[in-house]
């Protein structure tokens, strides 16, 4: 077996004492329904590239909604955390606070995210116009269920609302612009009777990105109508995410950004952002010398522990060039010093394997949880590593 020095230090990361300490802070007034209350502004800043956020903490009025309206926790997790550095494109992290949507609620977002009905429907329903919000397309109720959902499938899985305050001069904090996500099917699921068989209608990239620009000016339209967002600077930005049984997240296809003094959608900025999981055919035809570097990784990784198998990875590309690297590595300990050393051995691999401009990330885990996790950021010279006790 090879030796391999370790070029981090293994750095044993103590909660409490690595926990920021608020006792240095910024006191602000904030509008906070409809009257002024003292805000604080920790100066505790993990990075450069994170916002910073105030205190006490308000969150989403639709919290936990994205959770039942999209399709896996891969999808969740890059929906909320791209939608975060998409705003980057728009509001810089120095000047801006973030704060979670305050804005649409559990119930409006819920209403929006209905299919329109027909005139018909809505009597049935005892429902009034002004409560036919949907934004997704009519089920006129009648004729072949297949061609209905082939003709119609629901586009709109969700919307997310990320809300960014501005400091002014006399030490309060406003509203400064909001950046909204939503969330498209890549593929539609329907059910010809309760509790049957699900079925499913890919849909074309092409006609999704059509109709998600027709939503966007849609609920651009209706932001503009709220007494707080008809100023303000809005960023609208399209997410497809993936099929139920993908182990990796979807992505961002587009993004737009509004004048705070403008009713109307200028120009879309395409994304060329991509997931793929490593090892896998799809990779190989495309990223072959990426796979080959993983491959590598995990057969050195399999001769430390000869009889284990069940390395895998998510690799992040933007504009064809690999970004990040997220690694799984499942595996039975039989004692600390035992997964002490590995994970040493580990830290060391993704040194010598991988690029200095990859940010790449090993998590480590058993049958009784997490037992480490090494970072290593784009350009870093050493590993980052948390032994979990």
């Amino acid at each position: 077996m090879r030796k391999h020095s370790i070029l981090g230090m293994i750095l044993i990361l103590l909660l409490a004492g690595c926990a920021p300490s608020f006792e240095d802070k910024q006191e602000v007034v904030q509008d906070s329904k409809d009257k002024k209350e003292t805000a604080i502004i920790p100066k505790y800043k993990i990075s450069e590239e994170y916002y910073q956020t105030i205190l006490p903490f308000e969150p989403s009025k639709a919290r936990g909604l994205v959770v039942s309206n999209l399709n896996t926790r891969y999808d969740i997790e890059e929906f909320e955390n791209g939608l975060m550095r998409l705003a980057q494109t728009q509001f810089d992290p120095e000047d801006y606070l973030f704060q979670e949507g305050q804005m649409l609620d559990s119930s409006e977002i819920s209403s929006w995210l209905n299919r329109k009905y027909t005139d018909s429907q809505l009597k049935e329903k005892k429902m009034k116009a002004k409560e036919n919000l949907g934004l997704n397309p009519v089920d006129p109720g009648k004729g072949d269920i297949d061609n209905r959902n082939e003709e119609n499938p629901i586009y709109l899985a969700h919307i997310l609302e990320h809300n960014y305050l501005v400091k002014t001069k006399d030490n309060s904090v406003s509203l400064g612009g909001v950046v909204i996500g939503l969330a498209l099917n890549s593929v539609h699921y329907y059910q010809k009777e309760a509790f049957g068989a699900t079925y499913e209608k890919k849909i074309d990239s092409k006609k999704l990105k059509q109709e998600g620009e027709k939503i966007a000016a849609e609920v651009l339209k209706r932001l503009r109508k709220m007494d707080k967002l008809k100023n303000v600077p809005i960023t609208i930005a399209l997410f497809e995410q993936n099929e139920k049984s993908s182990v990796v997240p979807g992505n961002f296809i587009s993004y737009t950004n509004i004048d705070k003094n403008s009713n109307n959608i200028g120009k879309w900025t395409n994304l060329d952002e991509e997931y793929f999981l490593f090892p896998s055919a799809a990779a190989e035809k495309k990223y072959r010398d990426d796979v080959n570097t993983f491959t590598n990784f995990k057969e050195d990784v399999e001769e430390y522990f000869p009889n284990f198998n069940g390395v895998i990875g998510r690799a992040f590309y933007m504009d064809d060039q690999l970004q990040s690297l997220n690694i799984d590595i499942p595996i039975q300990f039989y004692g600390n010093s035992e997964a002490i050393g590995f994970t040493q051995y580990v830290a060391g691999l993704i040194m010598e394997r991988f690029p200095n401009y990859i940010a790449v990330q090993v998590s480590i885990t058993s049958v009784n949880g997490p037992e480490a996790l090494i970072v290593r950021e784009a350009n870093q010279d050493e590993p980052t590593v948390h032994i979990y006790e």
